[in-house]
C-alpha cells in the first residue's frame, strides 16, 4: 500500500506559482535585480520539472515575519492557486520555519523557497560519491533548524521539489538522527576532502600549471572544457546541468601539458549550506594558479551574473587569482549586442569555433610563461640543466665557448619554485 502511494505522489506534476518579493528600499537596481532574480526563478522550476502557472511578486521595505508577504497578498495567492489548480508555492526568497508552516496552514499547498529549489536539483544532478554526499549534508542542514515547520512537507510522501535525497525519509527523522547523519556524512566528505588534497598535492609538486574554469550556471564552461580537451563531459542547455568536477589534460600549443578543472557552475543566492558543503569542490579555484571566468554574453543580465561569480570567488578567497574573463557564446550575440572588453585579460568567442579555441590557448599560455629568460651554463653541467628544461621550454640553444647559452620560456609558476636553482646563471638580455 506504501509502494503504491508514492508511486501515485511522484507521478503527481508539480503545478506552481512563483512568489517574491522586491526590496523597494535598494532602488531601481534593487528592484530590476528581484525581476531577473524571478525569471532565473522560472527557470530553477522548470529545470526541477514543475510547470509554472502564474508569478505573483510584491514590493516592500522588508518582509513580513509572518507571511514574508502582506496578509492582503496571501490572501491574493490563495484565490490564485484555487483558480489555476496549483498544488505548490514556490518562493524565490529564503523563508523560516515558522513562515513555511503559516503559508502551508493557510493555503494548503506545499511551500518551497529558492534554497530547497536549488538543493532539489542538485540532487538530481548529482552522479558520484562526494556529490551526493555534499547534497545531503547540504540538505540535512538546511532541515535542521526548520523541522518545527515542515508540516505539510514532513507527511507528503514520494518524489516532487523538497523530497529527494534525503526527503523521503523525514517523517521517520528527529532531531537528533539528523544530527548523527550530518556527522556521518562529514566524516565521509572528509575523507573525500582528504583524497582530493592528496591529488592536489600530487598535482603541486610535479610544478604542473593548474587552470580552473569557474562561472554563473549555464554559462558554458562544461562545452569548453569539452571542446578545448575532447572530454567526455555531459553538456545541456540547462541550469547546473554538470555537479561533478571535471580535471582534464590540455596540451598549449607550445607542446606543454596543462590541467584544466571545471567546477561546479555559481547562480544568484546560492545557499550557504550548499557553499560549504561543495567547499572542498569549489575550492579547485583556490588552487588554480589561473582562473577563466566564462561569461555568456548572450544574457542580458551577464553583468549581475559576473558580480555573483566574483562574490563567490571572494567568499572562497580566490577572487586575487589571475584571472582571464572569456566572453562565451558571442555566436548568440548580434554585432550591437557584443560586451566591451577591456584590457589584455579579456577575450570573446564561441566554444565552438576552432580559431577561437587557438587563441584561447594562447592566452593561456601566455599566462602560464613568465616571459623569455637566458641562462648562460657550463656545459658539464647537465644537473642545471636539467632543471632550465624543467621550468619551461627551450626555444634557443648557441655554445659560447665551454658554455651552454639557453633562451627559456619559461612556466611561471614553475620559476617561483626552482628559480633560485638558476639565479646565478640567469644573463639580462
Amino acid at each position: 500500500m506504501r509502494m503504491a502511494t508514492h508511486e501515485v505522489a511522484s507521478k503527481m506534476k508539480e503545478r506552481a506559482v512563483l512568489v517574491s518579493v522586491a526590496v523597494t528600499k535598494g532602488g531601481r537596481d534593487a528592484e530590476e535585480e528581484a525581476r531577473y532574480s524571478l525569471g532565473e526563478l522560472a527557470k530553477l522550476a522548470e529545470t526541477a520539472g514543475v510547470e509554472v502557472l502564474e508569478t505573483l511578486t510584491q514590493n516592500r521595505e522588508s518582509p513580513d515575519h509572518t507571511w514574508f508577504i502582506g496578509k492582503g497578498k496571501v490572501e491574493e495567492l490563495k484565490q490564485m492557486i484555487g483558480a489555476l489548480g496549483a498544488n505548490t508555492a514556490i518562493f524565490d526568497q529564503e523563508l523560516s520555519g515558522a513562515q513555511v508552516r503559516n503559508l502551508e496552514a493557510f493555503l494548503d499547498v506545499k511551500i518551497i523557497d529558492r534554497t530547497q529549489l536549488i538543493l532539489d536539483i542538485f540532487a538530481q544532478r548529482a552522479k558520484t560519491r562526494e556529490g551526493i554526499i555534499q547534497v545531503e549534508l547540504a540538505q540535512l542542514s538546511y532541515l535542521l533548524p526548520r523541522l518545527a515547520g515542515q508540516g505539510k512537507n514532513l507527511s507528503r510522501l514520494g518524489g516532487g521539489i523538497g523530497t529527494r535525497g534525503p526527503g523521503e525519509t523525514k517523517l521517520e527523522t528527529d532531531r537528533r538522527h539528523i544530527r548523527n547523519r550530518i556527522s556521518e556524512l562529514k566524516r565521509q566528505l572528509g575523507e573525500v576532502v582528504r583524497h582530493r588534497q592528496l591529488h592536489r598535492e600530487r598535482r603541486r609538486k610535479s610544478g604542473v600549471y593548474q587552470v580552473a574554469l569557474v562561472g554563473y550556471t549555464n554559462a558554458g564552461k562544461s562545452t569548453l572544457l569539452r571542446q578545448l580537451t575532447n572530454a567526455d563531459v555531459f553538456v545541456e542547455n540547462q541550469l547546473f546541468a554538470t555537479l561533478d568536477p571535471t580535471t582534464r589534460i590540455l596540451e598549449l600549443p607550445s607542446g606543454k601539458e596543462i590541467v584544466i578543472t571545471d567546477t561546479v557552475g555559481f547562480i544568484q543566492n546560492l545557499p550557504h549550506d550548499l557553499v560549504a558543503a561543495f567547499r572542498a569542490t569549489l575550492e579547485e579555484a583556490c588552487e588554480a594558479d589561473l582562473i577563466l571566468h566564462v561569461v555568456d554574453s548572450s544574457s542580458d543580465m551577464r553583468e549581475i551574473q559576473m558580480k555573483v561569480v566574483q562574490e563567490v570567488l571572494e567568499e572562497l578567497g580566490a577572487h586575487q587569482k589571475e584571472q582571464i574573463t572569456i566572453y562565451n557564446k558571442i555566436d548568440r550575440c548580434g554585432p550591437a549586442e557584443m560586451p566591451l572588453l577591456g584590457g589584455d585579460n579579456a577575450i570573446r568567442m564561441s566554444a565552438y569555433n576552432d580559431e577561437d579555441l587557438e587563441q584561447l590557448k594562447l592566452k593561456i599560455q601566455e599566462h602560464a610563461s613568465g616571459g623569455v629568460k637566458r641562462f648562460r651554463i657550463p656545459a658539464g653541467s647537465g644537473d642545471v640543466i636539467s632543471y632550465v628544461y624543467r621550468i619551461g621550454d627551450v626555444v634557443a640553444q648557441d655554445t659560447d665557448g665551454d658554455d651552454i647559452v639557453l633562451d627559456v620560456h619559461v612556466n611561471a609558476a614553475d620559476f617561483e619554485k626552482m628559480g633560485y636553482m638558476l639565479s646565478e646563471y640567469e644573463q639580462q638580455q
